[in-house]
């Protein structure tokens, strides 16, 4: 009836199965609740044994053809690297090339028999550096040789350029180190070695970048 009060049951919440306390962030599960997953190799059905061994396989051709790929890449590139090399070869076989080296060497062989008695009998090694520095700087100035100090300007930014472009594809890994060394670093380092104070006073002159790149090409330990 309207007058009476119907009393409600309080509800029984369902009180939930605590997990047991673990260090982990995950319950310990009895092991004879996990269900261990089927080894389709050991499967009594041939068609699914053979299904296993398949995907086995196809797994292991993929691998190869994946090792492969990297191979067949990394080795084309090595390859690139060396054709470019060999291309910086042949360029420096031309005659403009051949021409700048002929005009440097004729330039610091006269110069080397003119000072050579400024260098000590039995010169140490910090001596033939600053004795080549001398005759580099020396190479730079009017008085340096017979050949006009502009016409040797221009033969001497031809090798800094041609050098520059060695150490920049040695350097940018676009070109083969041991191939470059064989061919350039020889002649590289004997050239810095004669020029490397003429660069500074280029650099300080405002030329900050001036041969950059061949002073990095011979400054790597080898």
């Amino acid at each position: 009836m309207s007058g009476e009060r119907t009393e409600r049951k309080p509800e029984t919440r369902r009180r939930r199965k605590r997990l047991p306390e673990t260090v982990t962030a995950f319950p310990d599960v009895p092991a004879h609740e996990l269900k261990e997953e089927a080894n389709p190799f050991n499967d009594p059905d041939w068609r699914m044994l053979g299904y296993a061994w398949t995907g086995f396989a196809l797994r292991i051709v993929l691998v190869l053809v994946t090792v492969f790929s990297v191979y067949e890449y990394l080795q084309s590139r090595q390859e690139k690297r060396v054709e470019r090399t060999l291309e910086l070869v042949e360029l420096w076989e031309r005659s403009e090339y051949q021409s700048a080296q002929r005009a440097l060497n004729r330039r610091l062989s006269a110069l080397n028999e003119r000072f050579a008695n400024l260098l000590p009998t039995d010169p140490k090694a910090s001596d033939l550096t600053i004795y080549y520095k001398q005759i580099g700087s020396e190479a730079m100035k009017a008085s340096g040789g017979d050949m006009a100090l502009a016409d040797f300007r221009d033969e001497f930014d031809r090798i800094v350029y041609f050098l520059s472009r060695v150490g920049f594809c040695v350097e940018g890994n676009l070109c083969d180190r041991s191939v470059a060394d064989a061919y350039f670093l020889d002649f590289a380092k004997s050239f810095w070695g004669y020029f490397s104070g003429f660069v500074q006073q280029e650099r300080r002159r405002g030329a900050v970048n001036f041969a950059s790149a061949i002073e990095e090409y011979v400054a790597v330990e080898r």
